[in-house]
Order: C-alpha cells, then structure tokens, then sequence
C-alpha cells in the first residue's frame, strides 16, 4: 500500500512537472515582455536544473533548443513505466 502511495505521487509530481517544462519552453519565445520574464523567473529555477542535463549534450541548432524535447519525452517515459507499475488510482491525470 506503501508503495502505491509512492508510485501516485511520483506521477503526480512528473505530470505538475510536465506542465510547468511546457509553460517554461513556451515563455522562452516571449522572453521580451515584462509579464513573460516576472513568470519565466519564478519557472527557471525549478525547470532549468533538468533541462540543462540535456542541454550539456545537445546544442541549440538554428536557435532552437531540441534538448527539451527530449528532457520532455524522458519526462513521459518514466511516468509510462510508471503508470504500468501501477495504474494510478485517482485519476489524477
């Protein structure tokens, strides 16, 4: 039952950090507006750590960082192996 509990909210925390890499990558095209960095600002810290993992081995190419698509896809392949683990119970999703 522990175990359960665990694996829920491990998904969990994988789909709240999925929205929050979506939000940050999007941002990063209207970094020149004032409303764009005061939230950019607050994602950075939390987003950035991951994403520079992926950013060390894979440049930006023609300005466009392909390293988060596949920090992203990482992302949603352990939260699928999770999900066949054990299906999450609340439906969070």
């Amino acid at each position: 039952m522990a175990s359960r509990l665990i694996i829920d909210t491990l998904v969990q925390f994988i789909e709240i950090y999925f929205y929050l890499l979506i939000a940050r990558i999007l941002l990063s095209w209207f970094q020149t507006t004032n409303w764009a960095q005061q939230i950019i600002g607050f994602l950075a810290p939390v987003t950035d750590p991951y994403l520079n993992l992926f950013r060390s081995f894979i440049p930006p190419l023609g300005g466009i960082d392909l390293s988060a698509i596949l920090a992203i896809l990482l992302l949603q392949f352990v939260q699928n192996a999770l999900y066949q683990l054990y299906p999450v119970s609340n439906g969070f999703v």
